[in-house]
């Protein structure tokens, strides 16, 4: 099984970090997420997260610290999910693909439905 190289970004707006719910048309409808995506060919995972983060909320953020990456085997794809702690800069949130969001305190984050994926990220980024 292929292992796609995916990035993603716990992004504070002040004391508050951003988790977005999938969509139910998306795989895995309904569990929440940090924003992020594919790394497309030749893109480094810093500019990946900023145009992922962009294109699905329409944000500009600043990458301040990557965390430790996720291997995580889903039942039909596995991916390789690497994480970033970042700051909202600039723009005004617009969801384009997905269901919701909410800005929790960092200890509101464990009452989420998380994607299996984010879990230990979540995890790491209680002891952050």
């Amino acid at each position: 099984m292929k292992i796609i190289p995916v990035t993603c970004a716990l992004i504070h707006f002040g004391t508050k970090v951003l988790a977005v719910q999938r969509s139910e048309t998306m795989k895995l409808p309904l569990k929440w997420e940090f924003a992020g995506g594919k790394i497309e060919a030749g893109e480094s995972d810093i500019d990946c997260v900023k145009r992922e983060v962009f294109e699905e909320l329409n944000i500009h953020i600043e990458v301040k610290q990557r965390l430790t990456p996720v291997i995580h085997t889903y039942p039909d794809f596995k991916i390789n999910l690497i994480p970033f702690v970042a700051d909202y800069v600039s723009g005004d949130l617009k969801l384009k693909e997905h269901a919701d969001y909410v800005l929790c305190e960092k200890d509101e984050l464990r009452n989420l439905d998380w994607a299996e994926a984010d879990i230990p990220i979540v995890a790491e980024y209680m002891k952050y």
